[in-house]
């Protein structure tokens, strides 16, 4: 370990960044606080997030992840894919296809040149595997009164909450009034991500997202993978699909309803650096 500084890497995928930190060679006693700390986009690091690369017993590495507020989740599309692509470039893994343990199981990422595919997992429709505080199979355009606006809401989960809501002009959208009311609604006991989704064909849509915890990324993967999955159920859109956000485009499949999704998007490194002792929540 080293006393004076922790040394860190920043990564994004289509824009979503986190700091990631190689717990092979470091160590980190206040995990919450260390995301708060680093996600500050003045007095920080600046990020979405802190992601924890660990070792595991039941794959080959683990990914530990934490929200800009600290809190703890459970998935991240972009996220798993830089994780694995660090994996290599630290040794921890050799190879090009590595598996992920993360609170939402083992995830088996394929790893490119600047890019990896990820099979993200069978989707889930129930309420209570949200959860979301609704009756019936599957929460699908059902209506949803925010603020001054009622939408037509679809659930899904890929691990962690998604509610998508369809709207006609994705860019001009106040995301953050609308997204941050519906994160914090009673109807989500544990809060929920918001995609707002306009469809530009049925194999191509727009995406922004509201991220509980975080507020608004530039992507948010497990999001795509959600409106993938909405998109079919609602019959808007086909089961292949190219997702624009705001940080750049994924690439989305769900073959069959009994399928995983599979999402293929771009890795970079940002900046490699040392955090100081002093600064460290």
């Amino acid at each position: 370990m080293n006393n004076t500084a922790m040394r860190f890497t920043k990564m994004h995928g289509a824009g979503n960044d986190y700091v990631y930190v190689d717990l092979f060679e470091e160590e980190v006693a206040d995990a919450p606080g260390l995301a708060r700390a680093v996600s500050n986009r003045h007095m920080g690091i600046g990020s979405d997030g802190l992601i924890l690369l660990a070792p595991s017993e039941s794959a080959d590495v683990r990914m530990i992840m934490y929200n800009a507020d600290g809190s703890r989740a459970q998935m991240c599309g972009n996220g798993v894919r830089c994780l694995a692509h660090l994996a290599r470039d630290h040794g921890r893994v050799a190879g090009n296809v590595v598996r992920v343990e993360t609170d939402d199981g083992i995830k088996v990422v394929g790893l490119m040149s600047g890019a990896a595919e990820v099979d993200m997992g069978a989707p889930r429709l129930s309420p209570e595997s949200l959860p979301v505080l609704l009756e019936g199979e599957r929460i699908v355009n059902h209506p949803v009164e925010v603020l001054d606006r009622t939408f037509e809401m679809t659930c899904v989960s890929m691990g962690n909450p998604h509610a998508v809501i369809y709207i006609d002009d994705v860019e001009s959208f106040d995301v953050a009034r609308y997204g941050s009311a519906l994160e914090t609604s009673g109807l989500f006991p544990e809060r929920t991500n918001v995609e707002f989704v306009e469809v530009i064909s049925p194999s191509a849509v727009r995406q922004r997202t509201w991220e509980r915890g975080s507020g608004e990324t530039l992507a948010c993967g497990t999001g795509a993978c959600a409106v993938c999955v909405a998109g079919v159920v609602t019959g808007r859109t086909e089961r292949f699909i190219r997702n624009e956000l705001r940080g750049g485009g994924l690439l989305l499949s769900w073959v069959a309803d009994d399928a995983p999704v599979k999402m293929t998007g771009p890795v970079a490194t940002v900046f490699t650096g040392e955090y100081p002792s002093t600064a460290r929540a």
